[in-house]
């Protein structure tokens, strides 16, 4: 159901306006000041907002420039009895979508807030769509870690040096290399990306470098290779540790001389292209035991960027937080949920293994399984125990007797129970399928009370 904020001194014009939505079927919300509607649609999640120009604390046109600043999309209709030309242009300008005047005319009302509503429709959808078909997103975080690497990236993306960025899986290394090639002067030209690891390695050649036309039994016709693909651009290796030998001689021939030949012919083609690539190898150990070339490593490396893990900027998991949050609810088209304040500082004590994928995971699993908010009890109850910091280890070792233990995971599964089900003893022996005298006999042996 669509949400609506009324913001207007005048009791009875509040009234008259929600019957008419409410019969409409919209949901509606009232503010009597300027002060109470910015703060609700600053926290809220309205579609449309119709506000008066002239209220006490805080005026309309004054909620509308704030509102606007700060980026909250709630489509704004202004309303005022002493309007004119001017004040309507005015608030047009400031990003209202509409001005009307006192007394509303009904029917102008109702279509001025449907069309509201689809303006604001089509601006998600946009927005959804345009994420969707970029993939380079904002890098997150205000860690020292993250600024380093930011200042990093503007340092050396506008000249032709090229990039070996290191980290664990899932620390967000294609995203470093996507922002290098956006900021360098190669940015209009390709971006073409090879996944090593997934290449067998009697293909990589011909995927990097071509192949003529009968070179082996599939090769049907002749090929271009990402090499010629990305002539002009950038090419980012991803896992470039998990190249085979005979592809790291070809690779050090490409990057010494910009040419190439394709797998079965004779021809040298020559090739502009800046290399980016990617480990979540140690590569200097990969070369110690005889896997990786050390004379290209020198090639490829000559500015090393090192992503940290989301353990090591902890600091960063709320402003991601709320970044997957609000992504992930316009991709669902639902109302953008709160997470807590609590249930983010659950989310950084939490051990991350795959880091920001995982991340993004986790949020996704607790928007679809929560309510409205996003609790540090949703974290507990969704968010599996391999997540915590304490390990399942570290919890055994608490016990020697298999009964303390049974008793200690008893006591915890019923005061979440409890908690769950707001202390309501009866609803809560009835979803645990014991007798509620049992269960009365539980929380006095446990000692549990409600906070």
């Amino acid at each position: 159901m669509p949400n609506v904020l009324i913001a207007d001194d005048e009791k009875a014009i509040r009234r008259t306006l929600r019957e008419i939505l409410e019969y409409e079927n919209y949901k509606v919300d009232e503010a009597e000041d300027g002060q109470k509607a910015y703060d609700m649609l600053k926290d809220g999640d309205y579609d449309v907002a119709l506000c008066d120009i002239k209220m006490p604390k805080m005026d309309g046109m004054e909620v509308l420039d704030k509102l606007k600043k700060e980026g909250v999309e709630t489509q704004m209709i202004m309303i005022s009895g002493h309007g004119n030309i001017e004040t309507a242009v005015e608030a047009v300008r400031k990003g209202a979508f509409d001005f009307i005047s006192k007394p509303p005319d009904l029917n102008r009302l109702l279509i001025t807030v449907r069309n509201a509503m689809d303006k604001g429709n089509l601006v998600t959808e946009t927005k959804v769509l345009k994420r969707k078909v970029s993939s380079t997103r904002e890098i997150v975080g205000d860690s020292p870690a993250i600024l380093k690497i930011k200042e990093t990236i503007d340092r050396v993306a506008p000249t032709e040096a090229r990039v070996l960025v290191t980290g664990e899986n899932g620390t967000g290394k294609e995203l470093v290399a996507r922002w290098i090639h956006e900021k360098s002067n190669r940015a209009q030209m390709p971006l073409i990306e090879v996944n090593c690891a997934a290449i067998p390695s009697e293909l990589i050649e011909s995927e990097l470098f071509g192949h003529e036309k009968g070179a082996f039994t599939s090769a049907i016709k002749t090929k271009l290779g990402k090499f010629e693909l990305a002539n002009g651009g950038t090419l980012f290796l991803d896992e470039i540790g998990d190249m085979s030998m005979s592809a790291q001689s070809k690779m050090l021939r490409a990057l010494q001389e910009n040419r190439i030949t394709h797998v079965g012919g004779d021809k040298d083609i020559l090739v502009d292209v800046r290399v980016v690539a990617a480990t979540n190898k140690d590569l200097t150990k990969e070369i110690e035991e005889g896997r990786f070339r050390m004379d290209l490593y020198h090639r490829l490396s000559v500015i090393i960027i090192h992503v940290p893990t989301l353990n090591e900027r902890a600091d960063d998991i709320p402003q991601l937080a709320e970044k997957f949050v609000k992504e992930i609810c316009e991709d669902y088209r639902i109302p953008k949920k709160v997470i807590t304040p609590k249930a983010l500082e659950e989310l950084k004590n939490m051990k991350w293994e795959g880091n920001i994928r995982e991340l993004r995971n986790v949020i996704e699993r607790l928007i679809i399984l929560s309510e409205t908010k996003i609790t540090d009890e949703d974290v507990k109850t969704f968010v599996t125990n391999i997540h915590a910091k304490n390990t399942p280890t570290d919890t055994f070792e608490q016990f020697e007797k298999f009964q303390d233990f049974k008793e200690h995971m008893e006591k915890l599964f019923i005061e979440h129970m409890l908690k769950k089900h707001g202390w309501n003893v009866s609803k809560t022996a009835d979803v645990l399928d014991i007798q509620r005298s049992h269960l009365y006999n539980k929380i006095e042996k446990f000692d549990l009370r409600r906070n």
